[in-house]
Order: structure tokens, then sequence, then C-alpha cells
């Protein structure tokens, strides 16, 4: 994929990570590198994201591919909370892929309520 368009996402303060329709991982962003550097980091693309991740996850992903449906959790790991945000992307006919977002929350967050 080519990242001309994606400059911007370079730099943010989330992981973002793409892969195609074949779950082939297309795009990492500098902290989804640094995120998955114990597994690679940039060495995982090229790479299916069907190869490192449980069956339950992966049973997730390619529903997601299928339905294009979206699939927002929290986890908590080594202390940090976060917010997963999978979305599959499209070229306005056919499901290209997933874009995984995922964010760093910290401990304690405002809430609003807006009308």
């Amino acid at each position: 994929m080519e990242d001309n368009n994606l400059d911007w996402l370079k730099e943010i303060n989330a992981a973002v990570t793409i892969c195609d329709a074949q779950g082939i991982i297309v795009y990492m962003n500098e902290k989804s590198a640094q995120v998955f550097d114990s597994d690679g980091g940039k060495q995982l693309l090229g790479k299916s994201l069907f190869d490192c991740h449980p069956e339950t996850a992966l049973t997730k992903l390619k529903e997601l591919l299928s339905s294009g449906k979206t699939n927002v959790y929290t986890i908590e790991k080594n202390g940090k909370k976060k917010i997963i945000y999978q979305s599959p992307w499209s070229d306005g006919k056919l499901i290209g892929g997933i874009i995984e977002i995922s964010i760093e929350l910290p401990a304690e967050m405002n809430h609003f309520i807006r009308k």
C-alpha cells in the first residue's frame, strides 16, 4: 500500500495497522511498529495477521472481512488500558482489508454527554 496519502499517520500517538483482504499487513505507522516490536515491528509488513492471532481473534478478523462490520473493545495489558478499533476499509465496492487503531487511554478520563 502506498503511504503517500498516509503521511499524517506516521507520527500520530496511536498504533495504526492496516491489512489487505487476505490478512497481509500492508501498513504500520511508527507507533504500531513500537507496539509490535517484540513480534518484529516493521518486519511484520508483508506477513499475515492470520499467523499471529489465536483462534478466537482469527475467527473475529475473518468475520470482519466478510461482514464489513466494525469491532471495538478495550483491553488492559502491561498496566496500560487501550481502546481497540477494528474496521474494514473498502474502495467503495469491495472490502479491501481491515484498519486497526489502538489508542492508549489515561487512567482517569472525562466522559461527557452532549445533546
